[in-house]
């Protein structure tokens, strides 16, 4: 008897919302894409943040599961793997435009360490939790 689980398989199954309009999907699917850049505002504005004078880059932590749980919330209205990391890729590119310099000559983000503290956080915990969905989850 061949069973689901010999048959190597080259699709994800993810839980879904059932039953789910294609209208309300895409308005999801555009609503995760909007919050990946309102946190990375927030996670931007906060992270010169000082505890007396100690550096203290909280938000970067909190990059983790906040971009783990946007990954998780597509899975809910899409089973495309590719789309999952769309949020992801969405930060990263308000990161990069943070990072760059404005009309000004300013940069948002300087060139330290809670800076790297803050692309690995918002980058490889979501790019682990796939790896994790893709490989432990059939």
């Amino acid at each position: 008897m061949v069973t689901d689980r010999d048959q190597p398989t080259a699709v994800l199954r993810f839980a879904r919302i059932p039953g789910l309009d294609p209208l309300l999907s895409g308005l999801i699917v555009v609503l995760l894409l909007v919050d990946a850049l309102i946190t990375l505002a927030v996670e931007v504005l906060f992270l010169p943040l000082y505890l007396g004078s100690l550096a203290f880059p909280v938000v970067a932590l909190l990059a983790a599961p906040i971009n783990v749980a946007l990954v998780y919330g597509m899975e809910s209205v899409t089973d495309r793997v590719g789309f999952l990391f769309a949020p992801i890729v969405m930060w990263v590119f308000g990161f990069m435009v943070c990072a760059s310099r404005g009309p000004g000559g300013d940069i948002m983000l300087g060139s330290d360490g809670r800076t790297l503290l803050l692309l690995a956080c918002g980058v490889l915990a979501p790019a682990g939790y796939m790896y994790y969905r893709s490989q432990f989850s059939r």
